[in-house]
């Protein structure tokens, strides 16, 4: 597996980037109050804060086990699943092997449902820790707990398990909540899939390859042909998802905002360890060339996916920005990528170096993008 240190390759001196990451993480799970949004619980507990809303989330803390696993930090990996699993895990009923979406700082429940991007991310993790430290007892067997995850999240509905699928089984697409039927692009993980398809329970590889190969093409369906943009909910389809029950909220997820940043992100990783699929590292190039011609090089804003601006300023610009400097891995790894295409990468590369972490309120969001940015284009976000 060759990972790639665009940094390096942009110029900076490894031993500089080596650093930057260190105080990125560093920043999230030890600054100081105000700065950090870690906490450590009691003696063995510990959880992540979505300071935009003062919750915490199954995103999140599926994300904080990634990066903990990614940095070797086992004490607060095992912290975090802890706490996630005496507060979020649904143990019986609907949605057993499922984890509440949201809770309060104090484990008190918000959300009951699950989202399936935690449920993911979770398994994913886990069978990382697995293989980096080896499996534990209990909670701590991570290879079983994350089997155990994709086993519900395939078979739930089935006789003698209350709920549904986190995913259809006609299509093989992940749905945006398991009772929904319609997807979320930015939820579509290939290069997760195929891990899956290796680790899994052995009976459902079969479909976890069928769900990489299945979202690859998800990806680009539900992608404008010209920006690249996604839409935060789309149809099967793949055309945005805005039914009338939506609009009646007042509510809109038909167009390129705060989830959908990550899409770029997530094709990024995937060239980087199943290897560059130039129909998805055709979208990142056209995403970065967007923001680079007809943005003025401004990464900020929400868009309709054709580009059309719908507002000039979003909640989220350093992490759609670090999002963008992802991308570049997925437009470099492509050996079809053109001359301007590559300049634009690169270029993205020294501008998130440039760019410091986010603060105030919402810097939850803004620093987990920028932090797995940093993983990625440091050659340090890897397969275990």
């Amino acid at each position: 597996m060759n990972y790639r240190n665009l940094f390096k390759e942009a110029g900076i001196p490894e031993e500089e980037v080596t650093k930057r990451v260190r105080e990125c993480f560093d920043t999230i799970y030890n600054g100081p109050e105000g700065v950090r949004f870690y906490e450590n619980v009691g003696p063995d507990m510990g959880y992540i804060t979505d300071t935009g809303n003062n919750d915490v989330r199954t995103e999140g803390m599926s994300y904080a086990m990634m990066v903990c696993v990614q940095m070797d930090e086992k004490e607060k990996f095992d912290r975090i699943w802890a706490w996630t699993k005496k507060y979020m895990w649904i143990a019986e009923g609907w949605g057993q092997g499922y984890f509440k979406w949201s809770c309060s700082l104090d484990g008190t429940v918000r959300g009951q449902g699950p989202a399936p991007d935690g449920e993911e991310y979770f398994a994913m993790a886990l069978f990382f820790a697995s293989h980096r430290w080896g499996d534990g007892e209990g909670i701590y067997n991570y290879s079983e707990e994350a089997k155990s995850i994709l086993r519900a999240a395939l078979h739930n509905g089935e006789e003698g398990r209350p709920g549904k699928p986190m995913w259809n089984h006609d299509n093989h697409y992940i749905k945006f909540t398991d009772v929904s039927e319609f997807s979320d692009t930015s939820y579509h993980l290939p290069h997760f899939y195929e891990l899956f398809a290796k680790w899994a329970d052995e009976e459902d590889r079969p479909f976890w390859e069928k769900a990489a190969k299945a979202s690859r093409e998800y990806i680009v369906k539900s992608s404008h042909p010209v920006t690249g943009l996604s839409p935060e909910y789309s149809d099967y389809d793949g055309k945005p998802f805005n039914p009338e029950w939506v609009k009646r909220m007042n509510m809109r997820h038909d167009w390129f905002f705060s989830d959908a940043y990550r899409t770029i992100a997530n094709i990024a990783l995937d060239s980087c360890w199943s290897g560059s699929d130039k129909a998805l590292a055709d979208l990142a190039a056209k995403i970065q060339r967007f923001f680079t011609e007809d943005r003025g090089g401004v990464d900020d804003g929400i868009f309709e996916i054709d580009g059309t601006m719908v507002e000039e300023h979003a909640k989220h610009n350093v992490g759609l920005l670090a999002t963008n400097a992802e991308g570049s891995l997925a437009v470099l790894n492509n050996p079809d990528a053109d001359e301007k295409s590559k300049e634009y990468a690169l270029n993205y590369v020294r501008k998130l170096w440039n760019t410091p972490m986010q603060t105030g309120k919402h810097r939850y969001y803004d620093n987990c993008l920028y932090m797995f940015a940093m993983l990625a284009l440091s050659g340090n976000y890897r397969i275990y």
